[in-house]
């Protein structure tokens, strides 16, 4: 069988929140898991739905067929953290972690 991948990089979200919306398409139909991310209400979803269009887009273009594309692997790795200031009381700075993640989808 002849696997297909679609990667998302730099994604200005927690790996923990696109988590959350990866686990519930892991190993299903590829073209129902597009709806079912359609209604989903979080924000992550939009960005899985956008690599997972992606990932069909490159099976097309293999010249495999559509429908039958299952999910084989999806998982979100951390990416790089941008680090920041946040100025406190007397003169101090607490650190804030902007986290980003990486989206890799494999469609087989």
């Amino acid at each position: 069988m002849e696997e297909v991948r679609a990667v998302a990089k730099y994604i200005r979200m927690t790996p923990r929140k696109m988590r959350r919306v990866v686990d519930a398409i892991r190993g299903k139909n590829a073209i129902q898991s597009v709806t079912l991310l359609n209604f989903m209400p979080h924000a992550a979803a939009d960005v899985v739905k956008k690599a997972l269009q992606s990932a069909i887009a490159n099976a097309s273009e293999k010249g495999l067929d559509i429908d039958s594309l299952m999910i084989t692997k999806v998982f979100v790795d951390g990416g790089v953290t941008m680090k920041r200031i946040r100025p406190r009381a007397q003169g101090r700075a607490y650190p804030i972690k902007k986290r980003t993640s990486s989206v890799t989808l494999i469609v087989g």
